[in-house]
């Protein structure tokens, strides 16, 4: 497999994002970023992940609040991402790869009774991970994200996305999270979503993401998806939702994910305000205190 290494220079002087580089080698030869704050011996550890186009810099608001309040906060840059290497060739990248080079990563670092937040692919990879290993996480946090199968219909702004992300000759991340907020971000953080790119031989994952989504019942991910869901409908550790309040892309996906997990019956879920698709970026703070909350309110669940 040909790799890609984004130059550590591409990542100096970001603003608000200054943690400290861990990494651990998947596959046998790519070497995956992630984050890693707070007390190594926490009780209770954090798992972020992020989604399309974006990188462990999405969190940079929440993994201070959540390490000050004395947990362990793991944010890692998916394959293709942020600080993790990119394999050259779109071929090599599918749906179930994200799912085994995170699964990999979370055995790596040793991460147990894990409270996980995901967001966009985020929740594709991550609620994979719950279902197939629900023994390792205690609690779910899920924003703006959901497990499609490709049984429904997919949404028209979905495919309007879809199709832009094939057909662009310039695939241009820090405007595209931009255009995902509900305000606009600074020259200086849209600079910091770019970073990972030097050019456009860089954002192959990025560009195969769109196309790895299901939107038809025979996609390749859709039967694992189908029985992830099996294993999800009898997951009952708790379960919150917490969108942003103007997401045209995953508008609705919370009440399905409410309906279908036992663990989210009777919980206070939380729709945040002034919140776009990239919830984090928009009221970071304020999800890392739904987060805080959630932890201390189920701790003897």
């Amino acid at each position: 497999m040909d790799l890609l290494r984004s130059p550590d220079d591409r990542f100096a002087s970001l603003p608000g994002y200054s943690f400290a580089t861990h990494y651990v080698e998947v596959a046998g030869e790519i070497r995956v970023h992630y984050v890693d704050e707070g007390p190594a011996d926490a009780a209770e550890t954090v798992l972020l992940l992020h989604g399309e186009p974006s990188w462990s810099y999405l969190y940079r608001k929440m993994i201070s609040p959540l390490a000050d309040a004395g947990h362990r906060v793991i944010a890692p840059d998916l394959v293709g991402f942020g600080r993790s290497d990119k394999p050259a060739s779109r071929d090599d990248y599918t749906y179930q790869r994200h799912v085994d080079w995170m699964w990999e990563t979370v055995e790596a670092i040793g991460l147990d009774g894990v409270t996980f937040f995901g967001q966009d692919w985020g929740s594709l990879i991550g609620l994979r991970l719950v279902a197939e290993h629900p023994e390792r996480f205690r609690r779910v946090v899920i924003g703006n994200g959901f497990l499609p199968t490709g049984d429904g219909k997919a949404s028209d702004a979905f495919l309007a996305w879809r199709q832009f992300s094939q057909e662009t000759p310039e695939f241009p991340v820090g405007r595209i999270v931009n255009g995902g907020c509900a305000t606009d971000l600074p020259d200086d953080v849209i600079a910091a979503y770019d970073a990972p790119f030097p050019d456009e031989t860089y954002k192959e994952g990025a560009r195969q993401f769109p196309v790895l989504v299901p939107i038809s019942p025979d996609d390749p991910a859709s039967e694992p998806n189908r029985k992830a869901w099996e294993s999800l409908a009898q997951f009952d550790k708790p379960f919150l939702t917490a969108f942003g309040d103007s997401d045209p892309i995953t508008a609705g996906a919370d009440r399905a994910l409410q309906e279908r997990i036992p663990g989210a019956s009777g919980l206070a879920h939380t729709t945040i305000a002034g919140a776009g698709h990239f919830l984090q970026e928009d009221k970071g703070e304020e999800l890392a205190q739904v987060i805080l909350a959630f932890i201390e309110a189920t701790k003897d669940a």
